[in-house]
């Protein structure tokens, strides 16, 4: 599959912080399964940065991973966009994509599918309502999966409640019935009802109020915590104490990494790439210890 043009190009994930990713390892494992001698790095990139980074790219850089603040500090540098980041409101990934003399940078988002994969392949096929914690990009993009699973009622529990209005609008749009809390906000004034599922996109080392989640919604709701560093989370190892269904975080990030290559192998996240399944098992082996 490799050819001299294969061997010069150049790719990262781009992120501040962003030594603890996890990204140039899975993508790594990929490329070597395709056949492919492609070099993916880690660079920190502020947001003030970003700009200048992306425009500066050399003719070998076929394209880009974006993490935290950089998903939505992005959308002003593209030249298209896919209809999800629309929607979402944030991109994770950038492709350069030759166009005649010039250069597009095109914008994609596969942390819709990566939550909506980690989901699935772990038997979460159906959802009503949810619990989603945190008011960020990557929340919109749990917001926009949960509802192509059915979910048609959320609270969104934040610190900040009125930094969730563009938030809770996106969920009416999808004809979700949306409530928003703050984090301290009493429980008992709490929606009644055990959600299917609680979607936390918090960073890991963040420890929340044990009233928040009753015992009962331990155990019979499905948590899938979006982070992975450190694992388990607090939040994790709260669920797993009551014996409740936990997904980590790297099932979201290897979900959306492989959509991600197939956008830089193939130019759209919809190709599978050529023998998936071994690729998707080289990923997964990469972040075994």
């Amino acid at each position: 599959m490799t050819d001299s043009a294969d061997a010069r190009q150049q790719l990262a994930v781009l992120g501040s912080p962003i030594g603890h990713s996890k990204s140039p390892a899975l993508h790594a494992a990929a490329y070597r399964a395709l056949g492919l001698d492609w070099h993916y790095d880690a660079v920190e990139v502020t947001v003030d940065a970003l700009p200048e980074f992306v425009r500066s790219r050399p003719a070998q850089w076929r394209g880009l991973s974006l993490t935290m603040p950089l998903k939505r500090s992005v959308l002003p540098l593209l030249d298209s966009r896919d209809a999800i980041v629309n929607l979402a409101g944030g991109a994770n990934t950038v492709l350069f994509s030759p166009e005649g003399d010039t250069r597009a940078i095109r914008g994609f988002n596969t942390d819709v599918y990566g939550v909506r994969a980690a989901l699935e392949t772990n038997g979460v096929n159906k959802l009503g309502y949810i619990y989603l914690l945190g008011g960020g990009a990557t929340a919109a993009s749990a917001l926009i999966a949960s509802s192509q699973l059915g979910a048609d009622r959320a609270l969104i529990v934040v610190r900040t409640p009125l930094k969730a209005l563009e938030l809770a609008q996106l969920g009416r749009h999808l004809g979700m019935d949306v409530t928003v809390q703050a984090f301290s906000d009493d429980a008992a004034d709490r929606p009644k009802g055990v959600p299917d599922a609680v979607i936390s996109t918090l960073p890991g080392g963040i420890s929340l109020e044990a009233e928040l989640f009753s015992d009962r919604m331990r155990a019979r709701s499905v948590l899938l915590d979006v982070a992975y560093d450190p694992w388990p989370s607090a939040l994790a190892t709260e669920w797993q104490a009551a014996k409740g269904t936990v997904i980590s975080g790297l099932e979201m990030l290897v979900h959306q990494a492989i959509a991600q290559v197939r956008i830089f192998v193939a130019g759209d996240a919809s190709t599978p790439l050529p023998d998936e399944s071994l690729v998707l098992k080289s990923m997964r082996a990469a972040l075994t210890p």
